[in-house]
């Protein structure tokens, strides 16, 4: 049998998200039109034989998390759980702290997933990998090409190509070590939890070689890139699945947009019935586009190409969305014009009003781009990236705004342009 563990984070790992982040936990932004931890469960409940999905992160539970478990639990016919930290304890630790609750009943092997990544999931290629290749206690790290630059804001894996066995694994190194990388997505068995216990162990040591200062928890706080991959490397015991396939990192608002379109693009495949298609009497669908069903969409207005309408949004006539995300109980006025955006829950954009953003996209003329990590500044200026409105923003009539993030509950009244709106 199998189990898969989701790890999820937590309220001050979701700072490059806000203002989205202050309504809903990260994890549970709608991308593509379901919450962002739905896709990983989607993926794991296909793998034959998985028992139990288990969340490990310091959110407090509270209605949505509660609300979107109880859904899962009913919609995939599995149990998923929510095991709460007592504080941050760090990609190793939080497994490890739960290390009773992932090998109660047997799991012969357990996937851990980092709920910020944006993938097509090749679960099952994973499972024949490690059976195929180094010992049956061998842990699968799955890796993808980035090109040399980029490679090195990642955790870095060099490969005896021949065996694909891990040699060398360095976390963000500081200059160019391999392009093959980390993507937050690991297949293990129950012996990993004899190197993280001596990581353990020899934290305990050091702390009692200190004043003593919360000591259990920095004893606990491990980090499976740092502490234990590149501890195992080397020994035989560690190997990387190549993936040719789509990934990318979910760390800020502008990449769920970019994600969005990564999974709109798969539901070719997985999901052909959340695809809107043109139908008389409904909106113009250019390219992948996911539309609600409780939407209220005039039959002249324009959607696509990756565009999400969530549930009870709104959209007037002769209003164009493009390349972007609009969130539950939003109102497009007539004639608007939103592009490279995310509208947030229950926000007005005025009639003739356009709201417009930077893309921040991989470079399309290198198959091996990602995501660039964003920084908010630059020079001492807003750096141009997709238009964030926070929930229940209004924008009235004929307004532009440009390349900004407007925070929660605001009227504006005039045009803004590369600024955070307080």
């Amino acid at each position: 049998m199998l189990k898969a563990v989701i790890l999820i984070g937590g309220p001050q790992k979701g700072t490059r998200f806000r203002p989205l982040s202050f309504e809903v936990p990260k994890p549970l932004f709608p991308v593509a039109g379901v919450p962002m931890l739905q896709h990983h469960i989607e993926a794991c409940v296909k793998v034959p034989n998985m028992k139990e999905i288990l969340l490990i992160g310091f959110y407090q539970p509270n209605e949505e998390l509660n609300r979107f478990l109880s859904n899962a639990q009913q919609e995939f016919k599995i149990s998923i759980r929510y095991l709460q930290e007592y504080a941050a304890l760090g990609t190793g630790g939080g497994i490890y702290h739960f290390r009773d609750q992932i090998v109660s009943g047997g799991p012969e092997a357990f996937f851990v997933l980092n709920a910020d990544v944006c993938s097509a999931f090749p679960l099952k290629e994973m499972l024949s990998f490690q059976k195929e290749h180094g010992e049956p206690n061998s842990c699968v790290i799955l890796g993808t090409t980035a090109n040399r630059k980029q490679s090195m804001n990642y955790g870095c894996i060099v490969e005896n190509e021949e065996t694909n066995e891990v040699l060398h694994y360095v976390e963000k190194p500081s200059t160019f070590v391999s392009d093959i990388i980390n993507c937050g997505i690991y297949l293990f068995n129950p012996d990993i939890f004899q190197h993280i216990g001596t990581v353990f162990q020899k934290n305990q040591q050091d702390m009692l070689l200190e004043e003593p200062t919360n000591g259990w928890h920095r004893a606990e706080a491990i980090r499976l890139e740092q502490d234990i991959f590149t501890a195992l490397a080397g020994q035989g015991k560690l190997y990387v699945y190549k993936t040719l396939s789509f990934w990318s990192q979910i760390k800020s608002a502008g990449s769920a947009i970019y994600a969005s379109r990564l999974y709109l693009n798969q539901y070719h495949t997985s999901h052909p019935e959340r695809l809107a298609s043109n139908k008389e009497g409904g909106p113009k669908i250019s390219g992948n586009v996911y539309i609600h069903p409780t939407a209220n969409i005039d039959p002249t207005a324009m959607l696509g190409p990756n565009v999400s309408i969530g549930t009870g949004v709104t959209i007037g006539a002769g209003v164009r969305v493009r390349e972007s995300i609009i969130l539950h109980g939003a109102t497009l006025q007539d004639h608007s014009c939103v592009l490279n955006s995310i509208v947030g829950w229950d926000s007005t954009i005025g009639k003739w009003a356009r709201v417009e953003g930077t893309p921040s996209d991989p470079n399309p003329n290198d198959p091996y781009a990602k995501m660039d990590s964003e920084t908010l500044f630059r020079d001492g200026k807003l750096t141009p990236s997709i238009t964030i409105l926070g929930c229940n923003v209004t924008i009235p009539s004929e307004v532009i705004i440009l390349n900004s993030i407007v925070l929660p509950h605001k009227d504006l009244n005039r045009s803004f342009k590369n600024q955070i709106i307080l």
